[in-house]
This record gives C-alpha cells, structure tokens and sequence, in this order.
C-alpha cells in the first residue's frame, strides 16, 4: 500500500495524507481509501471529504470506542486496520461513467477567450479543441457547493488565475486556471478565466441529491453552437415549470 499519513486535524477529524502532488493516480489511491472506509465504518463515524492528495475523515469523538490513551490515535488505529485489511471496494460502475457537459464556447460566453488566446498565442478554436479533447477527473468539490475542481488540463492551456477577479461569474461559467478546469455552480465572485458556459445545473438544492458531480467522477466537454445552448437552455427551463 502506497505509504500515507495520519495527521489529527482537530478532536472530531483524521487527515489522512497521501503526498503532496496532484495525480490521478493518487487521487485514484485516495478514493479506494474513502471507499473501503464508507464500506466499513468504525463506530462513530460520520463521512469522509476527499481532496487532491489528502481524506479528511469526520467522526463524533463520544462514540468512539478507544483502549489507548487518545481519541485519535483509537480512530487511526481502526482507519489503518481498515485500510490495510480491506480488499478493494468494486465501484466499477460509478468508475466507468463519464459525465458530458455541453459547452458554448461563443464570445458571449467565453469571455476571457480572447485574452487567454493572446497570452498562450494560441487561437480561440485550439483553446477550444484542447479543452474539449480529453478527459477530466474531478480531484474534489469546494469553494462553493458543487465546484468542481478538475485536471488535469493539457499543458498548453496552463495559465494563471485573474489578476484582478470578477465580483460576480455567471452560473454554469467554465473556467480554467493552473493546471485545472472547473464549473461555477452559482453566480460569485471568481478569479478564473472564463471560456464558456453549460446549461447544466452542478448544484441544485431542490434535489435529494444536489450536486451533479462528486470527487472521483470523469467528466467530457461537450462544444455546442450559441443556437444549440439557447435551444437547451429552454427546454431545460420549460422541463422545471
């Protein structure tokens, strides 16, 4: 087993920490981990949140039964016991799923595409094929409820957030930034760089289950015409009515 760290985060959490790099085939190790522990909690237990390279592991402190002299080296004990006699958790269904997005790459809505394409002397049109030409894992939900942060982006469109960010990004903006790519969930403040926009809800709080996206997923972008977004767009709407 790749060799990890249990660092206590506060009387209530465990971080479990992977390294320090951004891959996905760490952040694969990562969500194995989060499985085999949602599979078989310890008494206590509440959730886990995945991040890039780290599993922040949240339990309540009073139900935790210990023979050691801390809560948290009681709750490490169980989490490496878990992790080291756990066999891999079959999530072959939800790993094979890709999630499409469809994106309108139009200046109305790509409104940073100009500038990026001037900075990585690239054309809006290679912007664009590099964007929608591979596929994105996504590292972990943040910021706002249902952000995506995803990767990772191809090397040339590697750019550097917003000196000066927007006090306000349209919902279903897509952005890049790093090495990563995301979806603004909702209208707020941003520093991203926009070269689209979806339709597609990521965060919807009338719904049993909210977000459209978890950490784990793989997503593919979609380039639609201005026509095509506009056309879905009301349909979506009319669908809600």
């Amino acid at each position: 087993m790749q060799k990890i760290e249990f660092i206590p985060l506060s009387e209530s959490a465990i971080l479990i920490s992977f390294g320090n790099s951004i891959h996905p085939a760490t952040h694969e190790t990562l969500i194995d981990a989060k499985n085999k522990i949602e599979a078989n909690p310890f008494i206590g237990f509440i959730e886990t949140v995945p991040a890039y390279n780290s599993l922040a592991v949240y339990y309540n402190p009073l139900d935790v039964k210990r023979e050691v002299e801390s809560i948290s080296i009681a709750v490490t004990n169980q989490l490496k016991h878990i992790l080291e006699n756990t066999k891999q958790v079959n999530t072959t269904t939800t790993n094979k799923s890709i999630t499409e997005i469809p994106v309108c790459y139009d200046d109305e809505y790509g409104i940073d595409l100009q500038e990026i394409s001037q900075q990585l002397k690239l054309s809006k049109s290679e912007i664009i094929h590099l964007h929608i030409s591979q596929l994105y894992k996504v590292f972990m939900i943040g910021f706002t409820p249902g952000f995506p942060y995803m990767g990772i982006l191809n090397e040339q469109l590697f750019t550097k957030r917003k000196l000066q960010p927007r006090t306000s990004v349209p919902e279903g903006s897509v952005a890049i930034a790093g090495n990563q790519t995301g979806i603004y969930p909702l209208s707020t403040p941003g520093g991203w760089n926009i070269i689209g926009r979806t339709f597609l809800k990521l965060f919807d709080k009338e719904k049993e289950n909210p977000f459209l996206l978890k950490a784990g997923d793989k997503v593919k972008f979609i380039s639609v015409s201005g026509k095509e977004f506009k056309d879905l767009t009301e349909f979506m709407n009319s669908v809600k009515k």
